[in-house]
């Protein structure tokens, strides 16, 4: 059913693209970047390649993740090749906006300084919320554990000033993961604080057997992708917008979870359960 509605979705769109508004209201709808990946037959999206299992290379360099199926599933529903573009946290969004990509599913936090770059478009496809990776031995129980105490973090995180200022723990932020959990390892600081799905697929990977999650995550934060910033309200930026409206009722994206291995979420299966159609079997 939803197949369908997004088909019909597209299908008006581009019927009526002359009278569409832009998002910043300076014009009609030109969707050129839409115009340009129909034309020659290939969709590129950037995607994280270092951040398992959302996005990341395996043993044959490949990029693979939850994030890299949906961006299949997105070109395949608009008929063309995928390219998949490695991008970065501190690239991301300059990638889209100086059209080195078409599309960004690339791990982002839903922010309103972001929306004002970046053509976000909801519903918000996931959610995450920060927590800290430590020791077992250390016993950790609450945030207040951190304070005066040295904790490794990743450069550009924006929860390293939070936990900065609200706990007093003192960050020592690595230009990568991998550099601030071997930090962590070679017990530099007393934990490590991320995204907690991205924690917790560390976790269940057998790699960190010594190591836990032991605190409550705070600082929820809703998980956007984003076209750019002129297509938000045009072609592309409605299309994207079905496209998540149907991961959340279909349970493509609970589907995902299960098999990347990453732990259930709430959010997933509440918003499942809003989007499902009341006359279906």
């Amino acid at each position: 059913m939803m197949s369908r509605l997004l088909k019909t979705l597209v299908a008006t769109s581009i019927a009526f693209v002359p009278m569409a508004a832009t998002a910043d209201g300076h014009g009609k709808c030109t969707n050129d970047t839409w115009n340009k990946v129909m034309s020659r037959g290939k969709l590129v999206v950037g995607v994280k390649a270092d951040y398992k299992p959302w996005g990341y290379r395996n043993s044959s360099g490949e990029i693979v993740g939850m994030e890299i199926d949906m961006a299949k599933d997105v070109a395949a529903k608009m008929g063309v090749d995928l390219e998949l573009v490695a991008v970065q946290s501190s690239n991301r969004m300059q990638f889209l906006e100086q059209g080195k990509i078409d599309l960004m599913i690339a791990t982002m936090s839903d922010r309103k300084d972001r929306r004002e770059i970046v053509g976000i478009v909801g519903p918000n496809y996931y959610t995450s919320g920060t927590n800290i990776m430590s020791p077992k031995a250390l016993g950790l129980k609450n945030w207040e554990d951190l304070r005066g105490k040295p904790v490794c973090g990743k450069q550009g995180a924006f929860y390293n000033q939070i936990v900065e200022e609200r706990y007093g723990a003192k960050i020592i932020a690595f230009t990568g993961n991998a550099e601030a959990k071997q930090a962590l390892r070679d017990k530099k600081c007393i934990a490590w604080v991320y995204d907690d799905s991205s924690i917790g697929s560390d976790l269940s990977s057998g790699n960190w057997d010594e190591f836990e999650m032991p605190l409550n995550s705070e600082d929820d934060n809703p998980w956007a992708l984003a076209v750019p910033s002129k297509e938000r309200d045009c072609v592309f930026g409605r299309f994207m917008s079905g496209m998540q409206y149907q991961w959340h009722q279909d349970g493509s994206l609970i589907e995902l979870e299960k098999k990347w291995g990453i732990q259930p979420t709430q959010y997933l299966v509440n918003y499942n359960e809003r989007m499902k159609d009341w006359l279906a079997d």
